[in-house]
């Protein structure tokens, strides 16, 4: 039985954790790796260097959204392929255990696990998108928001 006086709590202690993740892993690509080498990386990999731009904006972003609680369902979807595409080119490889020589694949299994438990639990407590619905009863947030 799911505690509806907690349940919104666990919500936003869920999307702050995974927005704040997003953000640290941005900074990681950002500010120790740099945008130009986190682009080289990428062509190492045989990916357009174009993509590595794109995954750090989705991750500053949408981390941003996450902590705010902006379109909370939807984020958490969006966000899952960058995870899907860390395993199939870096950590599948190497294993299962993150402790492996370039981390396995366990922890970003475990990240989209919890976007999808977030997806499905919604924005939760203090939220930004409550306060569109409320103020404008705008469509679009509201039907990411519940």
């Amino acid at each position: 039985m799911i505690d509806t006086r907690t349940a919104p709590y666990a919500a936003l202690l869920l999307r702050v954790a995974l927005g704040g993740l997003f953000w640290a892993h941005a900074a990681l690509k950002i500010f120790v790796f740099t945008p130009a080498g986190t682009a080289g990386f990428f062509t190492s990999l045989g990916l357009p260097p174009g993509l590595a731009y794109a995954t750090m904006a989705a991750e500053v972003l949408g981390g941003f959204a996450l902590i705010l609680g902006l379109w909370t369902r939807a984020v958490a979807v969006l966000l899952t392929p960058i995870l899907l595409g860390a395993i199939f080119t870096v950590h599948g490889p190497a294993g299962f255990f993150f402790t492996n020589a370039n981390g396995g694949w366990e922890f970003p299994a475990f990240w989209i696990v919890a976007l999808i438990v977030q997806a499905l639990l919604g924005d939760g407590a203090y939220a930004a998108s409550a306060l569109l619905t409320r103020s404008g009863g705008r469509q679009f947030a509201d039907a990411y928001s519940r």
